[in-house]
């Protein structure tokens, strides 16, 4: 950028690690081709060439010649070589993503657009580099390290938050978001960082998980390194390194303040060699931008080897301790008895760490990749690999056991959000006695990531359940109730704790119930061509029980349409339809990915999705023909 870094050019082929170039004379001019080391510094380059004279005068100078130099995955000498074009397609080429999001037993997703091949995108990628602490502080050497993965990919996960940096992303887990875009509200990583660069370098708000993972991973692909986003359900959150999350249970509604469990959790993976490592720790490497925990004193995480996850090798670079508590910690319940005693009075070894997923290379499914990260419940290698990790065994500390004959279970549909719905507690006894058993229920609405929103209901009562029978209790959830408190995520937690007569431990229960929501219609009317206006119709019908004003659709789609805000006027009534109809001319043949978003008063985070396919408009090119054959 200011001439820091200059780069001799030979004029053979030499040694691989050096640049060199060859001339070819063409019909009285000079071909020069200009050959890279596998290991060359990425950015933006300017070329001088002089042309000498025999006798030694300079006949031409040129100094306007500029070009970037990115990562090459296709060249086997890289360090970020992945020998599959499949997975290059997918991981460095693709544009279009899907992210998983939900809960572990009803996965839902949503897609995005990377957009890395959008304009001034990759500029703006180089413009985060050159913002790090690293550049600030020392440029030429920053610039001289630009050509290790390893590094670079480090300074992404700091940048693209903007903790205690000039980040691109504020991280924002609960309302409101008057100031700045509620996270959902999202659907790519352009108009972020379009946002955060025409802004003058300032921090966009607001970002979630899945908002943070989907920038790192625009930003990695455009620099030539294969990236893909992941998604890991039932994800812990591990502040004092035990690897268990402990959560002194009162049956309250308030946040926890230390350790926690998120429904999902989103991070990237990208593939390169680790020369900094032993053998063996090559391929995908965890990176999360998530700001969460400290890394070196900074708001970064990773590069980790997810094979150092799966084997317990804590001790490689970088935060492999935190990376392994996400997928495998304990999750322990405790509560204060009466006598100010703690007590433990639930164990959960297997829930952490569920169906992680990624986007299939074969179109928008899911591809679960859990066994990658672990090995399977209850194998030898499984418990091999929590030895190395030292992941202590959990024992009750007062060796009681819950009873036996009595089991807990929380059973609901998949109910709509804006209908009511029922949950059924279910306590089953398969004893040979009748037994009387105290229930305690609570439900309350969370965040994803169980920040506790307020309490939707409360139930405690005394029951006697049969020998070989089993009591159901009934909650009734209204909209009227639950909506005055559920969140952005739409999620209510149900928690149950039965309680024996006896000296037993009580049985507990945990279920979060999330509330589906409706999807847009998107119509494209007639073929779609490069350059010539394109319509489609945005139709969308309001679920709730109550009228719905300021509703706004939000557009974008790589080479369609950069982001664009259509307003729906007025109030949309209870089980009213509205339709848009919006006019764009595509830019770039293929297949292409339209991408909406409905947000209003009452209802956010509606999504639709239309495939396009973009083609070339081939003329018919009739000769005229005169003269003699």
């Amino acid at each position: 950028k200011r001439d820091e870094v200059v780069i001799k050019v030979q004029r053979q082929q030499g040694t691989g690690d050096k640049w060199w170039f060859n001339q070819q004379e063409a019909q009285s001019e000079i071909l020069l081709t200009l050959h890279s080391p596998a290991d060359a510094i990425i950015g933006q380059y300017y070329l001088s060439v002089l042309l000498m004279s025999l006798d030694g005068r300079i006949v031409e100078k040129m100094n306007e010649i500029s070009f970037h130099l990115l990562f090459n995955p296709w060249c086997k000498d890289d360090v970020v070589y992945l020998p599959d074009e499949k997975l290059l397609h997918e991981y460095v080429i693709n544009e279009d993503g899907v992210i998983f999001m939900g809960t572990w037993d009803y996965i839902r997703s949503i897609p995005w657009n990377y957009g890395q091949f959008e304009d001034f995108v990759m500029d703006i990628c180089f413009e985060v580099l050159d913002n790090s602490k690293e550049a600030l502080q020392n440029f030429k050497t920053d610039i001289e390290r630009r050509s290790d993965p390893v590094y670079i990919s480090r300074i992404i996960t700091a940048m693209v938050n903007a903790n205690g940096d000039r980040g691109v992303l504020i991280g924002r887990w609960k309302q409101p978001y008057l100031d700045g875009v509620t996270p959902n509200r999202w659907t790519g990583s352009v108009p972020i960082l379009r946002k955060w660069s025409k802004d003058g370098i300032k921090a966009v708000k607001y970002g979630q998980c899945w908002v943070f993972a989907g920038v790192a991973c625009t930003v990695l692909r455009c620099l030539g390194i294969p990236t893909r986003l992941i998604t890991n359900f039932a994800s812990a959150h591990d502040v004092d390194g035990n690897l268990s999350i402990d959560f002194v249970e009162d049956f309250e509604s308030r946040e926890e303040k230390n350790d926690s469990s998120w429904n999902f959790h989103c991070w990237v993976e990208s593939w390169m060699r680790r020369d900094d490592l032993p053998k063996g720790n090559e391929g995908w490497q965890v990176l999360d931008p998530t700001p969460q925990e400290l890394s070196d004193g900074e708001f970064c995480c990773g590069p980790c080897p997810v094979s150092a996850i799966k084997e317990g090798n804590l001790g490689v670079k970088y935060d492999a301790p935190f990376i392994f508590a996400e997928v495998n910690a304990d999750i322990i319940y405790w509560r204060f008895l009466p006598g100010g005693q703690k007590q433990k009075i639930h164990v959960d070894q297997r829930s952490v760490g569920r169906n992680i997923s990624t986007k299939s290379i074969y179109g928008n499914g899911r591809e679960d990749v859990t066994l990658l990260y672990k090995y399977p419940e209850g194998s030898k290698e499984e418990r091999e690999s929590y030895k190395k990790a030292g992941r202590r065994v959990t024992h009750h500390t007062d060796g009681k056991v819950a009873p036996a004959r009595l089991n807990l279970l929380i059973k609901h549909l998949n109910p709509v959000f804006g209908t009511d719905f029922d949950v059924i507690l279910e306590v089953t006894n398969e004893g040979c006695d009748d037994t009387n058993v105290h229930l305690t229920v609570h439900a309350i609405a969370v965040t994803y990531n169980s920040l506790h929103q307020g309490e939707c209901q409360r139930q405690m009562n005394n029951v006697t359940v049969s020998a070989q029978k089993a009591h159901k209790e009934v909650l009734h959830f209204r909209y009227e109730d639950y909506s005055k408190c559920v969140s952005e995520h739409h999620l209510i937690r149900v928690k149950a704790l039965a309680e024996a007569q006896g000296d037993s431990l009580p049985l507990m229960a945990v279920a979060d119930i999330p509330l589906n929501m409706p999807e847009l219609h998107i119509q494209v009317l007639g073929k779609a061509f490069v350059w010539e206006q394109l319509t489609a119709y945005i139709s969308f019908t309001n679920p709730l029980p109550v009228p719905l004003t300021g509703g706004v659709f939000t557009l974008e789609g790589a080479g369609l349409l950069s982001e664009t805000q259509i307003y729906a006027e007025g109030v949309i009534s209870p089980g009213q339809k509205v339709s848009v109809k919006v006019s764009f001319t595509p830019m770039r043949t293929g297949v292409r990915t339209l991408l909406v978003d409905f947000d209003s008063d009452r209802l956010k985070d509606v999504k639709g999705v239309a495939s396009v396919v973009v083609r070339k408009k081939y003329r018919n090119i009739i000769p005229v023909l005169s003269g003699r054959f």
